[in-house]
């Protein structure tokens, strides 16, 4: 047997030696970007129609093209914009003297390969300084997941409560158990109302059941109706782009802000990358987005972030799909929602990529708690990285949308939370939560800290309050009769949304105050130095002052 050298096997048992890595693979989509197999951008237009688009006619497109050459492409504006070099629009992208808005016209005539094209222009740095313009909202914000494995609602509306105590803007759950949804629903709305007043919550589950929540004010927003890049995807889950609209339009008509959720790599997981780039395919999926007119999109390859990670410039690609959806003036949760990576270097280079220039959503589900509780298969960072990520605020001087909070304010709101929530259960009649589990939840750091509950009631329980009718309003009525009238008041807040609709614009998020913070009102006005959005003042005397600090008054 060969000697060894010692420093390589020292190496070999490195965390990012334990990450898989593949060599570039083009005929099966194993390539992030500028695949030798892409279409070269083209375009003809005859009558206001696309007729040509990126070398194929009408009668050679797929569904997905077609669509995208129908309701996303500005055909008065393609000739002109088209002409343009990718490197031209490359460019225009990172020039502080070309305003934003320029190149969101510019972006309105391009087709998919030509916006591959020019994303391929761009190095990471140069996306990121195009991100820091080019997002929709001024401010930046953050999204947590809050799950657990035993669906415990006490520790559920715990954990939302510290979450929303932290500063994130929207919180996201799913079950462990399917039939659970509605009671994890319940326990979000409540306990993200207890932390911060003004967040918005979620319950991914099946589409119709989302809806159905949504609709009985039981959350507030989804983002889980998946698109995809090639026509055999979207077969396989029977869909097409016009019945996703119409999904589309019954959450908007109903007063519920949605996104589309979308990311590289989704393709070659299921084996249909029909030999494309991934960001190619991930491209039609957000001109596809644009033209059904949604609000917004998560991406980031999302749970498909093996795929492009272990391919030479994956997380480039990634950080282009995020470009590009701002490009295309549509809010964007930038992925960094699950877990990809052994190597901690790797895994905060993945987030640095949004976190420094900031995005709508840094995150599109920090887990506010720990991964062993996360049912979105793991994130990227987790409630223990939160120490890390609030100094890298501090130390960096960016806005990652997360405030410092103390030992005694989260115990506080975690008890608060769940006592809460136990009360809404007794008013409802409700399998008992008990002071035991109230109690529990306070402190607990997973799980594995609370009392066993009776999961056949539990389940029985969650199909009865959607057979009962029960909506936002009854849970208002039920804080409100059993002593939590400030928790009552921001519940009813959300409601209201749902009748003014005004979270329907891009990039809508809510201050505790409700009062709605979006690009029709906070739109980014980056300009280059002096220009956008700064942390100062008061905001930044917040991020900078964490717990651990010692101040003179201390000594």
């Amino acid at each position: 047997m060969a000697r060894r050298h010692k420093r390589f096997e020292v190496l070999e048992q490195r965390p990012v030696n334990k990450d898989g890595f593949v060599t570039e693979w083009a005929e099966v989509g194993l390539m992030a970007m500028g695949s030798p197999n892409d279409p070269k951008p083209s375009i003809k237009i005859e009558n206001g129609k696309v007729v040509e688009m990126d070398g194929r006619t009408r009668d050679d497109m797929d569904f997905i093209e077609l669509f995208i050459a129908d309701r996303s492409i500005n055909t008065d504006l393609a000739p002109q914009m088209m002409a343009k070099s990718a490197v031209e629009i490359a460019r225009m992208i990172v020039d502080i003297n070309v305003p934003r808005s320029e190149v969101v016209k510019v972006f309105s005539g391009l087709t998919p390969a030509k916006i591959a094209a020019v994303m391929d222009e761009l190095n990471v740095v140069e996306m990121m300084m195009g991100l820091q313009k080019m997002r929709a909202r001024r401010t930046p914000a953050n999204q947590a997941h809050v799950t657990n494995l035993q669906d415990n609602p006490a520790l559920l509306a715990a954990d939302a409560a510290e979450a929303t105590l932290y500063g994130f803007a929207e919180i996201e759950t799913t079950v462990a158990v399917f039939n659970y949804g509605p009671l994890n629903a319940l326990s979000l709305l409540v306990g993200g109302q207890t932390g911060r007043p003004g967040v918005l919550s979620q319950d991914a589950l099946e589409e119709s059941i989302e809806l159905q929540l949504g609709m009985r004010g039981l959350t507030a927003y989804a983002e889980t109706v998946s698109v995809y890049g090639t026509e055999n995807v979207f077969v396989d889950g029977d869909d097409t782009p016009w019945s996703k609209s119409f999904l589309a339009s019954a959450y908007a008509s109903r007063g519920l802000k949605m996104r589309f959720t979308s990311g590289t790599g989704s393709e070659v997981q299921m084996a249909y990358a029909e030999g494309k780039s991934m960001l190619y395919l991930e491209i039609k999926c957000i001109m596809l987005t644009k033209g059904a007119g949604v609000q917004g999109l998560q991406n980031g390859s999302i749970s498909c972030i093996g795929v492009p990670a272990g391919v030479p410039g994956g997380i480039r690609a990634v950080l282009g799909e995020n470009l590009v959806t701002t490009c295309l003036d549509l809010e964007v949760a930038s992925g960094n929602d699950q877990t990809f990576s052994h190597s901690d270097m790797r895994r905060t280079a993945r987030l640095l990529m949004q976190m420094l220039p900031g995005t709508d959503f840094v995150c599109s589900g920090y887990s506010a708690v720990p991964n062993y509780d996360n049912m979105f298969a793991g994130s990227n960072v987790d409630a223990d990285d939160m120490d890390d990520w609030l100094v890298i605020q501090r130390d960096l001087k960016v806005d990652g949308g997360l405030i410092p909070a103390s030992e005694e304010e989260v115990i506080a709101i975690r008890n608060k939370a769940a006592r809460a929530l136990q009360a809404v259960y007794e008013e409802f009649g409700l399998p008992r939560i008990t002071d035991e589990e109230v109690e529990a939840a306070t402190y607990a750091y997973n799980s594995q800290d609370m009392p066993a509950r009776d999961k056949a009631q539990d389940t029985k329980a969650a199909q009865d309050l959607l057979k009962r009718g029960i909506t936002g309003i009854d849970v208002v009525k039920a804080l409100a009769k059993r002593g939590f009238p400030e928790i009552a008041e921001a519940v009813l807040g959300i409601q209201k949304q749902r009748v003014s609709g005004d979270y329907l614009h891009t990039s809508a998020i809510l201050d505790t105050k409700f009062n709605v913070i979006a690009a029709v009102n906070d739109l980014n006005d980056y300009a280059g130095p002096g220009t956008g959005y700064r942390l100062e003042g008061a905001r930044w005397k917040q991020l900078a002052d964490i717990r651990q600090a010692i101040s003179p008054e201390m000594i």
